[in-house]
């Protein structure tokens, strides 16, 4: 797929595509729906569907950056990738469209992916996001959260601890999470860490079991 240079772009979205993908070859097999929280410059969205065209993938962001994020999307005109729709996690209900298009608030999926997007949430909006998904997951759909991490408090790399103190200055209410915490907030949403894969660059990949 040819990507037009006028389009919104991540390099880091470029970058970790191909490493995303391994893991997705072990667990989207049988997934037939995934929902894509922070979809960003769409890079993942249309890259991804356009490999796994049997699944249907629901792109989203915040509504400030939905009209971005379509740019992409609606470029590629991929059949399983439809316009990628406004989610606000701190909404107590997230309206997200169903396959005809219509507002669903039950709505659930296979599979959740979200990439590089915790850091960036408060701690509050990072619980709100692990309520919501798990309201939105079929019993043993899986969630899948790309990232970087902290362990046991401390961070794996100084470039990390660098990262989260660039990410603080921006806004205090953001910061690289503790891998604990986020594995507690899972387990009081019925999510079951099943697991924790070393991706380039200090990131990992966090796959999540719904029970």
């Amino acid at each position: 797929m040819k990507y037009d240079n006028s389009l919104p772009y991540s390099q880091a979205s470029e970058n970790n595509k191909i490493p995303i993908l391994s893991i997705f070859k072990q667990h989207l097999k049988n997934s037939n729906t995934l929902l894509e929280i922070g979809g960003g410059t769409g890079q993942h969205a249309t890259f991804f569907s356009d490999i796994f065209k049997t699944i249907h993938w629901q792109s989203t962001d915040i509504p400030t950056n939905v009209d971005l994020l379509n740019l992409r999307i609606l470029q590629a005109d991929l059949l399983n990738l439809p316009r990628a729709t406004p989610l606000d996690v701190n909404q107590s209900d997230w309206k997200l469209k169903d396959e005809t298009g219509e507002n669903a608030t039950n709505r659930k999926f296979d599979s959740i992916f979200t990439a590089n997007t915790l850091h960036i949430m408060s701690a509050n909006s990072v619980e709100n996001f692990f309520r919501g998904t798990a309201r939105h997951l079929y019993t043993s759909g899986l969630l899948l959260v790309y990232g970087p991490f902290k362990y046991d408090g401390g961070f794996t790399t100084e470039s990390n601890a660098l990262f989260d103190q660039w990410l603080k200055e921006k806004d205090p209410m953001s910061g690289v999470r503790d891998f604990e915490w986020i594995t507690t907030i899972g387990t009081k949403n019925n999510l079951k860490l099943i697991e924790d894969n070393a991706m380039p660059a200090n990131n990992r990949m966090l796959v999540w079991a719904k029970l």
